[in-house]
């Protein structure tokens, strides 16, 4: 993902403005989903199905890119790596073979162990991960793009630094949580999902479409907003047929189809991996602090011990001694959690509602004090839309509470007041 060039998406919006409106053709795998199915993306996600579910990582599958129905040759190559010359050689061979240009022969290697690993460790996740979505108003089915990313492995990292369940880059994730030398909340699967879900909100919100938002994850979105303005077209597959880039290669092209294939997986897990059963969910209770506080204090008030208090909080580093104002401490929702100073607490096991479950909700909202308020010094180079991120505050309720009527008059050194709901 790139950091969004505010000036060109700017021009971008202007110029969906006299754009004619596209009619997105839909198949019938998009029946009752928000996510629609551009035609002609159809064989791409078949393809990716198999390579989730079918192919294994020994398998090498030879294709055509242009005409993913086409499947060459599937070969047994062990697990181990195959040098560049060794697959360079098999596509030359089978594209003699099938008389086509070597270009129109592309070689993947299967994940289907991979993926029924990160499935079975969703389990302990996935609930939690789907109501931040809902909460924020989104499809729950993005909870399945670690599937693509990463298999929801939290210690996951890339040659080029992405790190964590979704694979944030650090200039990227300090705009939607903390990234730091202390804290980096790449590695918490509740941080990083929240940070996920304000990403895809946004993208969602400049982009117009979830074809074009959820392809921005891996191409920006920036570089989404100059391809629809250059080929006149937010239709996805427009974009892949038509423009050119040196940065528009086969992966950001394919990632809205492995995503596609990543959700129809993941609702229907044992249909495609019959008698696995998902990990037992990690029930996590979050206690926000309101003042900065010692780890120490942090780690009796739970009743955990060191070691166990830092797996429940994999964004800690080793060298922390004291945890900030607004960090939300992890345990598990069946330990009591004592007061440690005056907090916000927030469980994400949100129940099912109904009429008597919203009553009761109602009576315990109004025994419960409406907000708390922490102090955040603005430091050099923080916007407020980075600080309200961080403390999952609205922008416009920290401009009401510190009677400050426009965002930009936010001065580096200020001591803003955020309330905390």
């Amino acid at each position: 993902m790139k950091k969004l060039s505010l000036w060109l998406l700017t021009l971008f919006i202007s110029h969906l403005a006299f754009l004619p409106a596209q009619a997105m053709a839909q198949s019938s795998l998009s029946t009752a989903s928000p996510f629609p199915v551009p035609a002609g993306l159809e064989p791409a996600i078949e393809f990716w199905k198999k390579i989730f579910s079918q192919y294994g990582v020994s398998e090498l599958v030879y294709f055509d890119p242009l005409d993913m129905s086409r499947i060459y040759e599937v070969v047994e190559v062990g697990e181990n790596n195959r040098s560049n010359q060794y697959i360079d050689d098999e596509r030359s061979r089978i594209a003699a073979a099938n008389n086509v240009d070597m270009d129109r022969v592309r070689a993947q290697r299967g994940v289907r162990e991979r993926t029924a690993d990160g499935l079975k460790r969703a389990g302990r996740y996935l609930a939690q991960m789907q109501q931040v979505f809902i909460d924020r108003g989104l499809p729950p089915e993005l909870s399945f793009l670690p599937v693509v990313e990463s298999s929801y492995e939290m210690s996951a990292r890339s040659s080029v630094g992405a790190l964590g369940m979704w694979q944030f880059m650090p200039a990227t994730g300090k705009s939607y949580m903390r990234v730091d030398r202390l804290i980096d909340e790449r590695r918490d699967p509740m941080e990083s999902t929240r940070g996920a879900a304000a990403y895809l909100d946004q993208a969602y919100g400049n982009l117009g479409s979830w074809p074009l938002a959820i392809t921005s994850y891996n191409y920006g979105q920036a570089g989404m907003a100059r391809a629809v303005a250059e080929i006149g077209s937010s239709n996805l597959v427009d974009l892949i047929e038509r423009y050119n880039h040196p940065y528009w290669g086969f992966p950001p092209k394919q990632f809205y189809a492995e995503f596609l294939a990543a959700v129809e997986i993941g609702k229907n897990f044992q249909q495609y991996f019959p008698g696995m059963e998902q990990d037992a969910p990690q029930k996590i209770q979050e206690v926000a602090l309101a003042k900065n506080t010692s780890l120490s204090t942090a780690i009796r008030s739970t009743g955990l011990s060191q070691e166990e208090f830092m797996k429940w909080n994999p964004a800690l580093s080793a060298n922390i001694r004291v945890l900030p104002a607004g960090y939300r401490v992890k345990a598990p929702a069946d330990r009591p959690v004592e007061p440690i100073v005056e907090v916000a607490q927030v469980n994400y096991q949100a129940p099912t509602a109904t009429p008597r479950r919203m009553a009761s909700a109602q009576r315990q909202q109004q025994q419960t004090p409406k907000a708390q308020v922490i102090h955040h010094r603005v430091q050099r180079g923080e916007t407020l839309i980075q600080i309200a991120q961080r403390y999952g505050a609205s922008v416009q309720r920290i401009l009401q509470v510190n009677g400050i009527r426009k965002a930009h008059l936010v001065r580096v050194g200020t001591t803003l007041r955020i309330p905390m709901v």
